[in-house]
C-alpha cells in the first residue's frame, strides 16, 4: 500500500512539473518574462535539477540580455544532463553573443558529434568561423548547409559576406544575387549588393541597386548614403550634393555625412560653404578626412597661413594625437602638407 502511495505521489509530481513547464514556455512565447520566470522558479523548487526549468531560466536571461546569468543556468543544466541539446545550443549562443566564438565553436562541434546534423547549428558554425577569420572552415560549413538546403538564405548571405570580407567581390555578388532572386524586395540585400558595386568601383551598377532599395524604402539611410557615394564616384557632384543634403536632414550630427557633404561642395568650388561644413563635422569629433578637406580648402582659397595654423594644431595640440598619427602615412601627409604651405608663404 505504501509503495502504491509513493508511485501515485511521483505521478502527481510529474504531472505538476509537466504542467508548470508548459505554462512557462507558453509565457516565454507571449513575451511575459517575469511570469515565465516565476513558473520556472516554482518548477525548480519541486525539482532543483529539472532541465526544463534550468533551460527556461537560461532562455529568459538571454532574452533579457543577461549573458552571464544565462551561461550559469545552461551550465547548471549540463552538470546534471550532459547531453541536453537545448542547454548546449543555449550556452553556445550565449558565448557567441559575448564574442567568445572559439568556445561557442567547440560546443556546436560537440553537439554535432552526439546528434544528427542540425542545419541551424551548422549555419552558426559557419558564421562563427567567418567572424574569427577562418575562411576555409567557414566555407566548408556554409557548403554543408547548401548540401542540406541549396537555397538557405542564412548561408547565401553569410557566404556573400565571407567572400566580401576577403575582397572577392564577384563571388560575394554571386551569392547575394542568388539571395535576391529568392527575395527581390529585400532592402538589406539590395544595399549590400550596392556596396559590393561601390567596392568594385562599378558605380553605375551601384546606382541601380541603391535606387531599387529606395523605391521600396525611400528614406533608408544606407541606400541614400550608397547612392550619394556612387554619384561622387561618377563625379556627378550635383546629384551627390542633393542626397548628402537629405541625409543631413535625417541625421544632422553625422560626422561622416557632414564631411562628405563638405567634400562635394569643395568639388563644386563652393569653398566657403565647404569650410563651414568641415568645421561642423570637426565640432562633433575628430575626422582625418575632414581635417584634410579643411586644409585643402584653405590652401585652394589661397589662405596658407590658416591652413598652417589648423594643420599644426591637429598635429601638435596633444601628445596623444601625435603618438596616434606619427607612425602612419596619415601623419606623414599632414606634415608634408603643412611644410608645403610654409614653403608657399616664403615664395
Amino acid at each position: 500500500m505504501e509503495q502504491l502511495k509513493n508511485v501515485n505521489e511521483q505521478i502527481s509530481d510529474e504531472d505538476v512539473i509537466n504542467r508548470i513547464s508548459k505554462e512557462g514556455y507558453f509565457l516565454i512565447k507571449k513575451d511575459r518574462m517575469e511570469e515565465a520566470k516565476e513558473k520556472f522558479e516554482q518548477l525548480l523548487s519541486i525539482d532543483p535539477k529539472n532541465h526544463y526549468g534550468l533551460v527556461g531560466l537560461g532562455n529568459i536571461s538571454r532574452k533579457n540580455n543577461d549573458g552571464e546569468l544565462a551561461i550559469f543556468y545552461y551550465k547548471k543544466c549540463l552538470e546534471y544532463h550532459k547531453e541536453n541539446k537545448y542547454a548546449i545550443i543555449g550556452l553556445a549562443d550565449s558565448l557567441r553573443d559575448m564574442g567568445k566564438y572559439e568556445e561557442a565553436i567547440n560546443l556546436w562541434e560537440y553537439f554535432l558529434t552526439i546528434y544528427d546534423v542540425d542545419i541551424t547549428v551548422v549555419s552558426r558554425l559557419a558564421d562563427a568561423y567567418r567572424k574569427i577569420g577562418n575562411f576555409e572552415e567557414a566555407k566548408k560549413f556554409y557548403e554543408k548547409v547548401f548540401e542540406l538546403e541549396p537555397s538557405n538564405s542564412y548561408a547565401l548571405i553569410g557566404m556573400g559576406y565571407l567572400y566580401f570580407d576577403n575582397k572577392n567581390y564577384d563571388k560575394a555578388f554571386f551569392y547575394w544575387n542568388r539571395m535576391l532572386e529568392l527575395d527581390p524586395d529585400n532592402v538589406k540585400i539590395l544595399t549590400t549588393i550596392g556596396n559590393c558595386q561601390r567596392k568594385k568601383k562599378t558605380f553605375k551598377e551601384g546606382v541601380y541597386y541603391f535606387k531599387r532599395a529606395l523605391n521600396i524604402m525611400p528614406n533608408n539611410f544606407y541606400a541614400l548614403y550608397g547612392l550619394a557615394d556612387c554619384y561622387r564616384g561618377l563625379k556627378e557632384y550635383e546629384n551627390s550634393l542633393e542626397i548628402w543634403k537629405k541625409l543631413i536632414e535625417i541625421n544632422p550630427n553625422n560626422r561622416v555625412v557632414l564631411t562628405r557633404y563638405a567634400d562635394t561642395l569643395k568639388n563644386l568650388s563652393c569653398i566657403k560653404e565647404a569650410i563651414k561644413f568641415y568645421n561642423k563635422a570637426l565640432k562633433i569629433g575628430y575626422d582625418y578626412y575632414a581635417v584634410v578637406g579643411l586644409l585643402v580648402s584653405y590652401k585652394d582659397n589661397g589662405d596658407f597661413r590658416e591652413a598652417i595654423k589648423i594643420g599644426e594644431a591637429y598635429l601638435y595640440s596633444s601628445f596623444n594625437l601625435l603618438s596616434q598619427f606619427v607612425i602612419n602615412c596619415k601623419a606623414c601627409f599632414l606634415l608634408k602638407f603643412v611644410a608645403n604651405c610654409h614653403a608657399s608663404t616664403v615664395k
